[in-house]
């Protein structure tokens, strides 16, 4: 079982969705636009999978992973404007970007313990203030009661294309292999026993496919405002 839910979480506004669907930029971009903090919470994951990989572990040794998140202090800033993620007191905010952390992470994020122990964290780190928060259980288990749940998704072939761009391929043979690598991992991310990637019951869904960056940013604050008038 997951930790218990906040006390109160309803200042956070959930964005969820898989990779590739352009959630981090449009979640950091809400957060500025509405002037709150902003919690990248993949980093925190890709954090201890750096460290589960720099000291030899196998990230499906459960225990093992267990036991490195247990003894990790990740801090990451809750500023829109500052990138920049620390595993205790380093800097780690390039290398959580590596092929090899973005393969292994998956793994690493299934371990209940450690999802336990990040979640807590989580949710620390927006106690009492309005954030923008994504992920891919954010809506679902991290903050169920958020005020607002946005479920990003687009097509597998729009999402490798996005990270061909993000990353410089243009080899249709290494598209390939992007594509099939989003497709693993939203295999491992949609079928772990501890906090599957789905959208909440309540989310309001939003297919990025045909989308600029700017058209979602501007439909989720368009829900924001809905939202408020709803209440």
């Amino acid at each position: 079982m997951t930790s218990s839910k906040p006390d109160d979480d309803t200042t956070v506004i959930a964005i969820d969705g898989p990779s590739g669907t352009g959630k981090s930029s449009v979640a950091r971009e809400v957060a500025r636009r509405l002037g709150v903090g902003y919690l990248d919470t993949g980093a925190m994951y890709r954090a201890l999978t750096a460290v589960v990989l720099a000291e030899g572990v196998d990230p499906a040794d459960g225990e093992a992973v267990a036991e490195r998140a247990a003894g990790l202090a990740i801090g990451i800033d809750t500023d829109p404007e500052i990138d920049n993620v620390t595993v205790n007191g380093q800097d780690v905010t390039e290398a959580i970007r590596s092929p090899e952390v973005t393969a292994a992470v998956s793994a690493v994020s299934a371990v209940p313990a450690a999802r336990r122990r990040l979640v807590a964290a989580q949710r620390r780190l927006t106690q009492g203030s309005t954030a923008v928060v994504e992920g891919r259980d954010i809506g679902t288990v991290v903050f169920p009661t958020a005020r607002l749940k946005i479920f990003l998704t687009a097509t597998p072939a729009a999402r490798a294309a996005r990270r061909a761009a993000q990353l410089g391929v243009v080899e249709p043979a290494e598209i390939a292999t992007l594509a099939e690598g989003l497709r693993a991992r939203d295999e491992l991310d949609s079928t772990r026993a501890e906090s599957p990637l789905r959208p909440a019951a309540d989310a309001v869904v939003i297919d990025s496919t045909e989308l600029s960056r700017e058209d979602v940013v501007e439909a989720i604050l368009n829900a924001v405002t809905a939202h408020g008038r709803s209440e």
